[in-house]
């Protein structure tokens, strides 16, 4: 009962004494977006990373909106609405570039947000943060409050190396304080309940230490979103077949060494490279992890040698990995001379 009344002096401080005294509007607001929120359960505990984040319904069908990360992982990704129900939910696609990933579960008639419908803000715009911060909510608890404004619009400018992060893009920076374990895939929206933005992951500036607060606008996720759903998104002849070269190309040629395949679904983390090869001509790393090989997601390292059987071993070959929190992109020409 003591942590029960500890959270609720929490809530409050975070909503803010002008908040509650703004009347039923601030309330309403909250009763009307908090069933549209989930809390997301799947990979973590290495090194201390959290196996939780937050997500936001944008189907009566079961389509969830969230942050792309390690979290989803596994095969096993667990989703839990605002009533305290669970559903074992499928990853659809993602895009790294945007941070932002569908995952979708077998209801209906769901609350949700209308992508359709969504607005933009601006400096000064008062806005309501909801997420599943620090994991407090379980079961049918409901999200986590905060309120601020927008600070500024502006770019995040990951391309200058001033923030560590694979999005480059737009962004509300936000004088509340989201960012925080579990927030991200978190829902941004007006005091009116209109949704802005999805809240970015955990951000730190690497000129000065500091933390940022951010939401990715709306308008920079729907179209790779709505992709996703649609089935179409950098695939849209996924299912038919696709015809494999004469020769394909080789994981030896590039010169890559992957991490021992043990796991049903390993990460496709490079293990070493070989010197002298294209993977160390481009500047290929070990640890590095590859994301998208061309405009296809990759998975594992089972789903990266699935795909190099379909490109001709003397055509180029675009890689995006991560490297820390940076998004990298290689072209590779394969080598058979060694």
């Amino acid at each position: 009962m003591a942590a029960c009344g500890l959270l609720a002096v929490w809530l409050a401080h975070c909503l803010g004494a002008s908040a509650l005294s703004a009347g039923s509007s601030v309330a309403e607001t909250i009763a009307e977006v908090q069933p549209k929120m989930v809390k997301i359960y799947g990979a973590g505990g290495f090194r201390g990373m959290e196996a939780y984040q937050s997500g936001m319904l944008i189907s009566d069908e079961g389509h969830i909106m969230t942050v792309f990360s390690y979290v989803l992982d596994t095969d096993y990704i667990t989703v839990v609405l605002d009533d305290g129900r669970k559903f074992e939910a499928e990853l659809l696609n993602a895009d790294p570039r945007l941070e932002v990933a569908v995952l979708k579960i077998d209801a209906t008639d769901l609350p949700c947000f209308d992508l359709r419908q969504t607005v933009d803000g601006e400096g000064g715009t008062r806005v309501l943060a909801f997420s599943n911060l620090f994991g407090v909510a379980t079961g049918d608890e409901p999200a986590s409050v905060q309120h601020g404004i927008v600070s500024v619009k502006t770019s995040l400018q990951a391309h200058r190396g001033v923030f560590e992060t694979t999005y480059n893009g737009s962004a509300y920076v936000l004088d509340a304080m989201t960012n925080n374990p579990g927030a991200a895939g978190g829902a941004l929206v007006t005091r009116r309940g209109e949704l802005l933005g999805m809240l970015g992951k955990e951000l730190r500036n690497s000129l000065n230490n500091t933390w940022l607060n951010y939401a990715i606008p709306i308008a920079e996720l729907r179209k790779s979103v709505e992709e996703i759903r649609a089935g179409t998104f950098e695939a849209a002849t996924a299912e038919a077949p696709r015809p494999k070269p004469q020769r394909s190309l080789e994981l030896e040629s590039l010169g890559l060494v992957l991490v021992p395949d043990i796991l049903e679904r390993t990460p496709a983390y490079v293990d070493q490279v070989r010197p002298d090869s294209p993977a160390a001509e481009v500047g290929l790393k070990p640890d590095d992890l590859i994301l998208l090989m061309g405009e296809r997601l990759i998975q594992s390292c089972q789903s990266f040698q699935e795909e190099l059987e379909y490109v001709d071993f003397e055509d180029p070959v675009t890689l995006t990995v991560l490297r820390g929190q940076e998004l990298l992109t290689f072209q590779l020409q394969a080598s058979y001379d060694n």
